[in-house]
């Protein structure tokens, strides 16, 4: 060690980055071990540094692309989430300082799901894109080359006008939607700093220890230390995690087991009995290692990923799952990864750009570029004309081709069109999160409003997700109050965290005062023993007044096979279950054994989870909307029939089997899907299925879902409804998360998602028919009298449009009773005919000023301003036509109208922007009028003229849409299907089942259950 080279070559081979400078500058004047501390305390892991190097890059800025300047990066590891192992382990007494917590977030990255960020730059770029923008910006261009710079700022302006409005009205909605999520956001209790700390969850990071408890979620993947009672197995802990035995604690029991089964085709479902010991044998390589389970510390609830319905006992060593829930037990876990590489965080990844352009961007590009060939065709045309009539294409003067094509450019495209649509769509959003609704694609409205088929779960949406004991079946000469105290009994007592089994029975006895003078007696729990799967029971010992007494309630089989009751006493036992589960109902044995004593049956408690008091009136409403409500549930069959009774939704209930192994064809099973009222034993996979089988039908179908498992199928559907309390993964996969439980409130959005689109498509029809107004007016008169509207009068034409109907977003708009579409021929065909209307209405104002009594205005301004006037008033009450006469227009909206056509009346008034030097036919008599202003006579004549133009129109678009064929126009049909396409599909669905190759992964076209995926193995 005295030897500086010898020093140096341990830095290169540690990674030191320390110098032979320094080291010799240091050491020179220190003995041995002095160098060697000297040493330790200067050497720095070359990891870390690099680690620490690699959190800041180099990056031009923006305003000085010449430039660059470092700045800080998140980083994850890789896409595995994994970290160095010694960040895993944790003192559970001290965890993480706060030092070291913000130096691992900035590798680790925050715990939560996050959807990809959009680059602001690039988000503000996107309301300058698209075909109906493009137009916009040649026409700033063509501007420019004419030297007309008042339309070139006016035009600049128009485009940032409508960025900014739509910009604002989005962060608008994403502010109200993000404060609505930050209210349910999930917290976790952390040890740092020596102390407990309640903190959310998001901030948690690798190697956090967490204390999960019951009733609460599990805030990330973590591994199980200890008891939270025995702290000191973290010791324990440790020493098993450096032997080995606990390796594979990262995977979880169900994948261990499907391992199993492929290798060897056996059922391992119960871990303990399969689960090998480590005593004894010859040592094992540490992959292969078994892990030392001991006890259960833990019961998590694994049905949001596995569908498994009873909880999963969880040891020392093993991984609870992010949003997975703590049925029972407390202990000390440590983070393994965050949100985004946990084991849903996976799943949710996997599903998260299934979807590709969404119907409304479709619809939008499709309308964007048929008005852009419009606009190129009238502009031929105007050519065309104008080399016939020898019109110059640039001279001094506005008469000349370019600036009838810059006119042509700027009135041939709605430039607002884009934005009003999608403000339309984002205030709608913020209204829907009011209502517990969150959006998360703005598009997903539009998917809504046309939803025909709601597919939907029975707990807790249609029914309260609250059970309750009907009428008890109690054993001759059996007090009944001894029967539920006994019940009470073998219940789990901590009413923090109530199984929901456990918490009817306790809570019913409010019914039974005499129950609860039993359990006032003095009772001491010495074993309690929670529900098994495998004996079917719950067993309670407890001793009273010196007597032990064993309590247990369960399925009636198992209740019944543990008394030696007489036949007479079986046979009714039997006979009342059978009429319970007949009636849909879940029954509860109830059994005692006093000390010394045989078994005694006690009774039956039926249960039964009843609808929600709006449920039924709500579905009534939901089939006058022309929805079809199916309900798909994993109860027994029997009772979703009578869940379905009760609900008047039909008795067309059938088992999820007859999706594959109901021996029918493709388009059989397809019509079966399609007229039943709901499918009973459904696991997650048959919800893909049937969702797959309706959209092949033609229909727009919304499915709701809470667990990960529901991911794909809400991913698939065409509108994916996360449910009230829905996992984070299924909220991450769904189009519209529901933070209040019911079908009421998925209902009530229906509604307001069909006002959102009647305002969005009337005005598209009032956009259209204005482009097409002066393209045809504008087009003809150039060709025909050799003038036009002065481009700067035209380019407040455009920007009045805009500003006039920006308010329709907030117009009180009626929604239809049956689920609406697009329908585009039929929009086509009734703009096309308004637009030939409003140009017709300007004509005659026009060709009347060739009367010598000067028509309709008399002749009292210039023409350029009375048609500007006309064209104004005419164009902007268009949409108090086409947005309907079943309800009042919007104050919001009103104003706005009449606000610009004041505007554009004190335009005509003054005479601004009038050109006298415009050559007209007749001579314009703007110079003769006084000051140059319009009389007032004729602004009064103009707007009595133009309000009969309306009325007019008015009454044909009010005959036009009671004519039934044109109604239909464009709608598709919601039920078709191709036979022969569907019996192949079918028959290859059940091959795929039918042949499944063990120790293989199951390429399934269609799903099974897990009962028939064991029989077929």
């Amino acid at each position: 060690m005295a030897d500086h080279p010898d020093i140096e070559r341990a830095d290169v081979r540690h990674g030191s980055r320390i110098s032979r400078a320094s080291l010799r500058e240091d050491y020179s004047n220190l003995d041995e071990y002095g160098k060697l501390v000297k040493y330790v305390s200067t050497f720095r892991d070359a990891s870390l540094e690099q680690a620490e190097a690699a959190e800041y890059e180099e990056r031009r800025i923006w305003y000085k692309p010449w430039q660059k300047r470092k700045v800080r990066v998140q980083l994850v590891e890789d896409q595995a989430g994994r970290f160095p192992d010694d960040w895993l382990i944790t003192n559970v007494r001290e965890g993480l300082s706060s030092e070291v917590v913000n130096q691992r977030r900035r590798r680790s990255g925050w715990n939560e799901l996050v959807s990809e960020k959009e680059n602001p730059i690039a988000k503000v770029l996107s309301y300058f894109r698209g075909p109906i923008l493009y137009v916009m910006e040649l026409a700033v261009l063509l501007a420019a080359g004419l030297q007309d710079w008042v339309d070139f700022g006016v035009i600049i302006g128009i485009l940032c006008l409508n960025a900014s409005v739509g910009w604002y009205q989005e962060k608008q909605a994403a502010d109200v939607v993000a404060s609505l999520k930050g209210d349910i956001a999930m917290r976790a209790l952390v040890v740092r700093d020596n102390s407990q700390q309640e903190i959310l969850a998001r901030e948690l990071v690798p190697g956090d220890v967490i204390i999960v408890g019951e009733g609460q979620v599990v805030p990330a993947d973590a591994k199980i230390i200890c008891d939270y009672n025995d702290p000191n197995g973290w010791e324990e802990f440790n020493q098993l995690q450096a032997e080995g035995m606990l390796d594979g604690g990262a995977e979880s029991d169900e994948e261990d087991q499907e391992s199993k089964k492929e290798k060897s085709g056996q059922d391992t479902s119960d871990g303990q009995e399969q689960e090998p010991t480590a005593d004894g044998g010859e040592e094992q390589p540490a992959q292969q290692r078994p892990r030392k389970r001991g006890y259960p510390i833990l019961a998590c609830d694994h049905s949001a990923i596995t569908g498994e319905s009873l909880a999963v006992d969880r040891y020392m060593g093993d991984v609870i799952f992010y949003t997975t829930g703590c049925k029972r037990g407390k202990a000390y876990a440590v983070v393994q990864t965050g949100a985004r590489t946990s084991f849903v965080g996976r799943t949710a990844s996997m599903v998260q750009s299934a979807k590709g352009a969404g119907h409304f961007e479709i619809v939008m590009d499709n309308i964007g570029t048929s008005l852009l060939i419009l606009v190129m065709a009238w502009i031929l045309a105007a050519w065309i004309g104008g080399f016939f009539r020898h019109i110059p294409i640039a001279s001094p003067g506005q008469q000349t081709l370019l600036h009838y094509t810059l006119s042509l450019l700027i009135i041939g495209v709605p430039v607002g069109l884009p934005v009003v649509t999608t403000t339309t769509m984002a205030v709608g959003a913020a209204y829907l999160a009011k209502k517990k609704a969150i959006v998360q694609k703005l598009t997903a409205i539009e998917s809504l409003a046309g939803v025909d088929i709601l597919c939907s779960d029975k707990t807790g949406t249609l029914t309260a997700n609250k059970l309750s004991i009907r009428d008890p079946y109690v054993a001759e000469g059996v007090d009944i109050d001894w029967m539920f105290a006994v019940a009470a009994l073998a219940s789990s007592h901590n009413v923090e965290s109530l199984d929901p089994i456990d918490k009817v029975t306790i809570l019913t006895l409010r019914q039974y005062p005499k129950a609860r003078d039993f359990l006032r007696r003095g009772w001491k729990t010495e074993r309690f023993t929670p529900f098994d799967p495998v004996s079917k029971r719950i067993v309670t010992v407890a001793v009273c007044d010196g007597i032990r007494y064993t309590c247990t309630k369960g399925a009636p089989k198992a209740v019944l096979q543990l008394t030696k009751c007489s036949k007479e006493t079986a046979d009714m036992y039997k006979a009342k279950a059978q009429e319970f589960a007949h009636r849909g109902f879940r029954s509860l044995g109830v059994a005692v054994q006093k000390e010394g004593e045989d078994w005694t049956l006690l009774g039956m408690l039926p249960m039964f989870d009843p609808p929600r008091e709006d449920t039924a009136q709500t579905i009534s409403e939901a089939q006058a909307l022309g929805i079809s409500v199916k309900m798909l549930t994993g109860d027994a069959i029997a009772i979703a029939k009578e869940t379905c009774k009760m609900l008047a939704l039909g008795t067309k209930v059938y088992n999820s089997d007859k999706l594959i192994h109901g021996g029918l064809s493709g388009a059989m099973a397809s019509d079966l899907v399609e007229n039943a009222d709901g499918f009973a034993e459904v696991f997650p996979e048959h919800k893909y299925q049937v969702v797959q089988m309706l959209q092949e039908r033609g229909h727009l179908t919304a499915m709701t879902g809470d667990g990960v498992n529901d991911a794909p199928s809400l991913k698939k559907a065409d509108c994916g409804i996360a449910v009230e309390g829905a996992s984070e993964a299924a909220q991450s996969a769904a189009d519209i998360v529901f933070l209040e439980p019911g079908l009421s409130t998925i209902i009530d959005s229906i509604k307001v998602a069909r006002q959102i689109f009647h305002r969005m498509k009337a005005y598209i029809q009032y956009r259209i028919a204005l482009c097409l107004h002066l393209e045809i007016y504008l087009v003809t008169v150039m060709i025909i009298l050799n003038e036009s509207i002065r481009v700067e009068l035209i380019v407040f034409l455009a920007l009045f449009a805009d500003l006039a109907t920006v308010a329709v977003a907030y117009d009180n708009a009626s929604f239809d009773l049956r689920p609406v579409e697009w329908q585009l021929p039929k929009i086509w065909f009734i703009s096309v005919l308004l637009g030939v209307l409003l140009a017709m209405g300007t004509w005659v104002v026009r060709g009347s000023m060739f009367l010598k009594s000067g028509g309709v205005i008399q002749n009292w301004g210039s023409i350029q301003e009375v048609i500007f006037l006309e064209v104004t008033l005419t164009e902007n009450w268009l949409i108090f036509v086409t947005r309907g006469i079943q309800t009042w227009p919007s104050i919001q909206l009103v104003t706005a109208i009449f606000g610009v056509d004041i505007l554009a009346t004190i335009f005509c008034l003054f005479g601004w922007f009038s050109d006298e030097n415009m050559v007209t036919d007749p001579v314009d008599l703007f110079v003769e009028t006084k000051n140059g202003w319009t009389d007032i006579v004729t602004v009064v004549r103009i707007w009595g003229y133009s309000l009969g133009v309306e009325i007019v129109i008015a009454l044909v678009y009010f005959l036009l849409n009671k004519i039934s064929w044109l109604d239909d126009l464009g709608r598709a049909k919601r039920s078709k299907g191709d036979i022969k396409i569907e019996n192949v599909l079918g028959h290859l669905a059940r091959l795929t089942v039918e042949y499944e190759e063990p120790g293989k992964p199951k390429g399934r076209f269609f799903l099974s259950t897990s009962k028939e995926e064991e029989d077929v193995e």
